[in-house]
C-alpha cells in the first residue's frame, strides 16, 4: 500500500515540475559557430571558467574578431563586498557580497547583439568573528558559485542571439 501513495506522489511532482517548465540545465544550443573573447582581464577564473562553457557548447574560440561570428566583449568584472549590518559594539554581523559583470555583444559589421549591460548578483553573508577561518572559506564558496551562476546567465544570452544572414 505505500508504494503506490510514493508512486502516485512521485508522478504528480514530475508532472508539477515538467509543467511549470523546469528542466536541468544541460548545453546551451547556439546559433554561431565562433566567437572572440575580448575580456579586460583575460586571466581571471571566471574567464576561464567562460572559455570552458564556450568549448563545451562547441563554439570554437578565435584568437581574432576578424573571423568571428560573434565578439563577446567582458569590459570588467568585479567581485565586492559591503558591510550589511553591525553588532552593538561595531563588529560586523552581516556582508552583502556582489559579483558585477559588464559585458556587451555584436557582429562583424558591429552589429549589437547583446546590448552593453551590467549583470550583477548579491547574496547576503552572515559573519561569525568565532568562526573566521570557516568564514573566508564559506566566502571563496559563494564567490565560486556566483561566479558559476554568471557563466550560466551569460551562456543563456548567448544562445538567444539571432544571427543575420549573411
Amino acid at each position: 500500500m505505500r508504494l503506490p501513495i510514493q508512486m502516485l506522489v512521485l508522478l504528480i511532482a514530475t508532472v508539477l515540475l515538467t509543467g511549470c517548465g523546469f528542466h536541468l540545465r544541460g548545453q546551451a544550443t547556439m546559433q554561431f559557430k565562433t566567437l572572440y573573447l575580448d575580456a579586460a582581464n583575460p586571466g581571471t577564473a571566471f574567464i576561464k571558467e567562460l572559455r570552458s562553457s564556450l568549448e563545451a557548447n562547441k563554439v570554437e574560440l578565435l584568437d581574432s574578431p576578424k573571423q568571428a561570428d560573434v565578439v563577446l566583449n567582458i569590459v570588467s568584472e568585479m567581485p565586492d563586498k559591503q558591510i550589511l549590518t553591525l553588532d552593538a559594539s561595531g563588529r560586523v554581523n552581516e556582508y552583502e557580497l556582489y559579483y558585477r559583470v559588464s559585458l556587451r555583444g555584436y557582429d562583424q559589421q558591429h552589429n549589437e547583439l547583446i546590448p552593453a549591460e551590467v549583470i550583477a548578483m548579491h547574496v547576503d553573508f552572515p559573519y561569525d568573528f568565532n568562526h573566521v577561518m570557516a568564514m573566508g572559506t564559506q566566502e571563496s564558496m559563494l564567490y565560486r558559485s556566483m561566479r558559476t551562476d554568471m557563466v550560466q546567465r551569460i551562456m543563456q544570452r548567448l544562445s538567444r542571439i539571432k544571427l543575420q544572414p549573411k
